[in-house]
């Protein structure tokens, strides 16, 4: 059986790194250029053949985002930068644009080329026609249910691999190719800007009666009607490999090393326990608990079964569920003394109950009894943003290990 791919997403080189420890297959991330996701620090050049360099050498892949709608002007460069990305050697690029895949086609023949959700593909004779000019791989758009996907992979060939989304932000636009933020804000979503107007409060206003604002669900704060919830299939794991989507794709390259190092290994955890035994696999509650734990809005399973209701959408607010805060993460280990070295978070004081985590292992529970600061002076509070500590764990822990705590309010 094919194993199915788990793909991360990396807004900078710490987030790769915590995808692939924490049990990423690959990585998709942007440079400074061509790619949607402004709002992320993105990678130079420089910093991608690191990233590609830590990737390979851990037997995974970097895929490179050049998904953006260009205009004229947005072409400029582009041959000289896909040579740069060949020096450094990246496994795929990801385009949403004919004119971009004949240039990548043109500069790099043999450039693995996969087809952006911003191609909006939702049929099987649109994936043909971009598997003959030599895509190897397309990402679907979000508007598909199981029963169209399987459909698909009957008619489509074996070397042709299906990419979805799983895990993330829904856009209430057709596979985010989104105009609204461009009119109001003139931020351009297609060009990786958007302003997120679909979290925006709104009412609706009779057009004979101007000035006099209905809020479409009556509440105190307003309403947001176009207020997706998030994707999240973990509960379906089975579903989703028998559909035939190949690669499972988490969304969020603008979200923390947190989110991505728990969202990552709790998909992780989830995979590898259906491929010890897929005939009598049993989804554990404890997967989307540790899913919970991060910064959030409400779930979704978004069109996989069925076209979404009005139930698909948060109408009383636009703010995240936070139960927990990432506080620290371990930076070195003592094996003899059991102290380790904790770069802080968020503000840590002794007394208080934390939960740490690492790559494919439970979390463990413990008071933080004592802690020291860089001097070894012994400290009650560590409330400087990134402040290196020190404390003393229950349970033998490694670099790259986090801690969390849970909110008071």
């Amino acid at each position: 059986m094919k194993k199915v791919e788990l793909l991360a997403p990396a807004g900078d080189l710490e987030k790769l790194k915590m995808a692939i420890l924490y049990g990423a297959d690959a990585i998709y991330l942007g440079g400074e250029a061509f790619g949607l996701r402004k709002a992320s620090k993105n990678f130079s050049i420089e910093q991608i053949g690191e990233g590609v360099s830590f990737a390979h050498e851990r037997g995974k892949k970097v895929y490179i985002t050049l998904n953006i709608v260009p205009h004229n002007k947005d072409l400029v460069g582009l041959e000289e930068y896909l040579l740069e990305l060949d020096r450094v050697n990246i496994d795929a690029v990801i385009v949403a644009d004919p004119g971009m895949f004949v240039i990548v086609k043109r500069t790099l023949p043999n450039m693995e080329i996969h087809i952006s959700t911003q191609a909006s593909v939702t049929n099987y004779e649109t994936i043909m026609f971009w598997y003959k000019l030599g895509a190897r791989r397309i990402v679907l758009a979000r508007e598909l249910s199981f029963e169209e996907i399987k459909e698909i992979n009957s008619k489509i060939p074996e070397d042709l691999d299906i990419e979805a989304f799983v895990h993330g932000a829904m856009c209430m636009s057709y596979s985010g190719r989104c105009l609204i933020s461009n009119y109001m804000t003139g931020r351009d979503a297609n060009m990786g800007d958007c302003a997120q107007p679909c979290r925006y409060k709104y009412a609706v206003v009779e057009e004979k009666r101007p000035g006099e604002y209905f809020p479409i669900e009556e509440h105190d704060e307003g309403t947001f009607l176009f207020n997706s919830k998030d994707l999240c299939m973990i509960e379906y794991l089975p579903e989703i490999i028998e559909s035939g989507i190949f690669s499972l794709k988490i969304e969020g390259r603008v979200k923390s090393s947190y989110y991505v190092a728990t969202v990552i290994r709790a998909y992780r955890m989830a995979i590898d326990e259906y491929y010890k035994n897929p005939e009598g696999y049993k989804y554990d509650s404890k997967w989307l608990d540790e899913i919970k734990k991060v910064s959030h809005r409400d779930f979704t399973t978004g069109f996989y079964f069925t076209r979404p209701t009005d139930q698909a959408q948060v109408y009383t607010h636009s703010s995240y569920i936070r139960g927990y805060d990432f506080v620290g993460m371990v930076l070195d280990y003592d094996k003899e003394t059991g102290i380790a070295t904790i770069e802080q978070r968020n503000r840590l004081f002794t007394g208080e109950e934390i939960e740490v985590f690492g790559p494919a292992r439970d979390y463990f529970v413990q008071k933080i009894e004592k802690m020291w600061d860089e001097d070894n002076n012994e400290i009650d509070v560590a409330p400087h943003p990134q402040q290196v500590i020190k404390m003393k764990m229950n349970e033998e822990v490694e670099r790259y290990y986090l801690l969390r705590k849970g909110r008071e309010d």
